[in-house]
């Protein structure tokens, strides 16, 4: 239903008139035009270019919103005829029981009306209020117009027949009356003196005058009175016959709220898979290198033991195969092992993030400082595993881009909106400059931190080192 309908957006304020439309109204660019099956508006745009254009392209659309007031004294007359016959077969159901025949028509002519109404809204105005979803009262209840969406299309034909009367007879008074005077040059020296208004005559030429800009103004400000009457008229739709704004909003709330927890979730399954891959690892083929190299060693031994059985140049070519094959099986175990630590470090497993962060200080190439301000305990390990591989990047870009002297890593936790947060300062005495998205592996660490709602800061003034801030929230530690 309405819920699952797009809205029409990007329409064109009229910015230079100071007064924006609530969404594109009829003449607003491409707007309700016919939509091809890309999307777009097949429908021809307004000219816009140029001054001419623009001006009138202002007055089409503002006045649109004075033709919707206007229009509304007649719609409110059908509504209050409609509310004053359903009050009289209330009365008559209460009284013999029969005003049910007068009722039943009344309510279903008001559900009618509220449907054209929203049609009108959207032509005139640009708005779309929404649809209220289909009723789940029981069918007798909705066939007699009983339920929920039918009796607030009743109880919004009363209120919109007092308001429409009196917002329609106001706008037709002052637009009737503001012609009428910022016309009056051209017909004035036909009678005698000048109503204003139907409040008072005035005869002289000072007051003919000062009548003559009050109808200019009150013609030029039409559209601003029209606008601020209309609004009322689109709250009452919103409210009654339009989509529960409420129940949208909670919708969206479940919404982001599963999409948060399915997030969530994926990224856990994810450092998990990560986890299970470094135990294959460990366990499976680097455990068969091991004994391979041992194997080969074994051989290699016997072989010297027994060379002089063999012949002599046999024994060395098969001690060269033996040598290149132990070689090539204890670099492919420090492969193994390398390939593991970058998919799951063990150590960050074991014994945690600061104890991985400063095993990673070790290694760099640059001096690191680290500095551990984190609470006792264990994080979460989707936490730990985004800050370590963040500090890992970080540290890696210093040393390809940085040419710094030193570097220094902080960790700590924060207080934020939300909740506590994981902070972590990533910092170099180098030649700055560094910027997101300039190939310095800054947009990979800004993705990763996002994945958890994190934010990543980036301060780089050329010739003044590099800090790069992190602060990830902080979740209740589970076990996988």
């Amino acid at each position: 239903m309405s819920g699952d309908t797009a809205r029409a957006d990007g329409s064109p304020d009229l910015e230079s008139a100071g007064m924006a439309r609530l969404v594109p109204g009829p003449t607003s660019g491409q707007q309700g035009g016919p939509v091809d099956d890309a999307g777009g508006s097949t429908a021809p745009a307004r000219p816009t270019s140029g001054i001419p254009g623009a001006v009138l392209g202002w007055l089409l659309d503002a006045w649109w919103t004075v033709c919707y007031v206007v229009t509304g004294l007649f719609t409110a007359v059908f509504a209050l005829a409609l509310a004053g016959v359903a009050v009289g077969g209330m009365a008559a159901l209460l009284g013999m029981g029969a005003g049910v025949l007068i009722l039943v028509p009344a309510i279903w002519g008001s559900f009618v009306l509220s449907l054209v109404e929203r049609h009108r809204i959207a032509a005139f105005l640009g708005v779309d209020v929404g649809e209220r979803p289909p009723s789940s009262a029981p069918t007798w209840r909705r066939v007699l117009g009983l339920d929920e969406v039918r009796l607030r299309a009743l109880g919004w034909a009363g209120l919109h027949g007092l308001w429409g009367l009196i917002s329609g007879a106001l706008g037709l008074a002052l637009l009737v009356n503001g012609a009428l005077l910022a016309t009056m040059p051209l017909w004035a020296w036909l009678g005698d003196g000048v109503s204003v208004m139907g409040l008072f005559r005035v005869g002289s030429t000072l007051g003919m005058t000062v009548a003559w800009l009050v109808g200019v103004a009150v013609v030029l400000g039409m559209p601003w009175i029209a606008r601020g009457l209309a609004s009322v008229d689109v709250v009452l739709a919103r409210w009654l016959i339009g989509e529960d704004a409420q129940a949208q909003l909670r919708r969206m709330s479940e919404r982001v709220d599963t999409l948060t927890t399915t997030r969530e979730d994926t990224l856990d399954s994810v450092e998990a898979e990560r986890r299970r891959i470094e135990r294959d690892l460990h366990d499976g083929p680097q455990q068969r290198l091991v004994s391979i190299a041992m194997s080969l060693g074994l051989a290699r031994d016997a072989l010297d033991r027994d060379g002089g059985s063999a012949d002599p140049e046999t024994s060395r070519h098969v001690r060269q195969l033996l040598d290149e094959a132990h070689s090539s099986s204890k670099e492919a175990i420090t492969e193994m092992r390398q390939v593991a630590r970058g998919i799951v470090p063990p150590i960050l497993t074991d014994r945690g993030l600061d104890a991985a962060v400063s095993a990673l200080a070790a290694r760099s190439p640059v001096p690191v400082t680290v500095t551990n301000r984190l609470p006792a305990g264990r994080l979460d390990p989707t936490v730990e595993a985004i800050a370590y591989f963040s500090v890992s990047e970080a540290l890696t870009n210093i040393a390809k881009h940085a040419q710094a002297d030193r570097a220094g890593v902080e960790l700590g936790t924060a207080r934020g909106l939300t909740g506590d947060l994981l902070t972590v300062s990533v910092t170099d005495d180098g030649a700055g400059g560094a910027l997101v998205g300039a190939g310095s592996g800054l947009t990979g660490l800004r993705q990763r931190v996002g994945a958890v709602d994190g934010q990543l800061h980036v301060h780089s003034p050329v010739g003044a080192g590099t800090t790069v801030a992190i602060t990830l929230p902080l979740r209740e530690r589970t076990t996988r």
